[in-house]
């Protein structure tokens, strides 16, 4: 992930409703959610919370996909990890020892 990439997405995770999405949206892989569901649990109306969710996926961190009659979104995994990876690569001063508490938080549950 390059730098620019890195800062898109987490301009687009700096905003409450955009941060709680993602989160809902990760919970819920890899089925996804209805863009109903989404808006229901953010308690916004549908055309405030399609800007948000507009944001989210022009930064790659959200998806959609036509199922049937409704729209499902899913977290991009693969945006988070190259996210996630971005921040930690150079933890440490490369003493994995160092690292440990954060990989196992990662890992459990």
């Amino acid at each position: 992930m390059e730098t620019d990439d890195a800062l898109a997405a987490l301009a687009a995770l700096s905003h409450p409703t955009r941060l709680d999405a993602f989160r809902r949206l990760v919970r819920h892989e890899p089925d996804g959610l209805a863009t109903g569901d989404l808006v229901a649990a953010s308690g916004l109306t549908q055309s405030t919370f399609s800007t948000h969710l507009a944001v989210l996926a022009k930064a790659g961190l959200v998806t959609s996909e036509k199922r049937g009659r409704h729209q499902i979104q899913r977290a991009s995994i693969d945006t988070l990890r190259h996210l996630m990876t971005f921040l930690a690569k150079d933890c440490c001063a490369g003493s994995p020892e160092l690292c440990e508490p954060l990989l196992a938080d990662l890992t459990c549950c």
